[in-house]
């Protein structure tokens, strides 16, 4: 029976570099992979996921709209799959989350999801709650913070390096725009 992963973390946990190795493991083996990654992300280029090493791989791009089962499925009927890969998984919506636990459960298709776990606020994400409410396995990946604690947070920077407080919970970033830090650190920073 195959299972819902969910890999969480913090920025700058390796997320990515996982998602790639995890990829590359299952291709060396001679199993296909599809690796899906938010529409809206381009940073390294459209359709790419990049890990901050310089590993990268081509990716399905989805929207909220998209309909992640029958991608898969129509995918798989075509070539047989060993593995779906979900990167920045915290943007799924909750019914794509739902999609992919049909994937595990109907298609017997290991589904890995990396994402962060809270926004920039320690708001849950929509894809993550239910990431973490319905996969099969969760595993966290470690960051750390500038004190050398565990990173559970991020904090979004302004221009001048001040935490930001209010404003979208999707802004995409890298280290320029925000920091990992444990939670000590991220309420004296978020709340002064």
């Amino acid at each position: 029976m195959a299972k819902l992963y969910f890999y969480y973390s913090s920025m700058n946990a390796g997320k990515s570099t996982s998602l790639l190795q995890s990829s590359y493991n299952y291709k060396e083996r001679g199993m296909d992979t599809i690796v899906f990654t938010p529409d809206f992300d381009n940073r390294y280029g459209d359709g790419k996921v990049t890990s901050r090493i310089g590993l990268q791989s081509d990716a399905i791009k989805f929207s909220t709209s998209d309909n992640l089962y029958y991608t898969v499925k129509k995918t798989h009927e075509e070539s047989p799959l060993g593995c779906v890969l979900i990167d920045e998984a915290q943007f799924l919506t909750r019914e794509q989350v739902f999609q992919l636990s049909d994937v595990a459960d109907k298609l017997n298709l290991p589904v890995l999801a990396y994402g962060l776990r809270t926004d920039f606020q320690g708001e849950p994400f929509e894809g993550s709650k239910y990431l973490l409410s319905w996969a099969d396995n969760l595993k966290e990946l470690k960051a750390i913070c500038h004190c050398g604690r565990k990173a559970t947070m991020v904090i979004r920077l302004d221009k001048h390096g001040k935490a930001v407080t209010e404003g979208s919970q999707v802004e995409i970033g890298g280290n320029d725009r925000y920091i990992s830090m444990c939670r000590k650190h991220f309420k004296k920073e978020y709340y002064g």
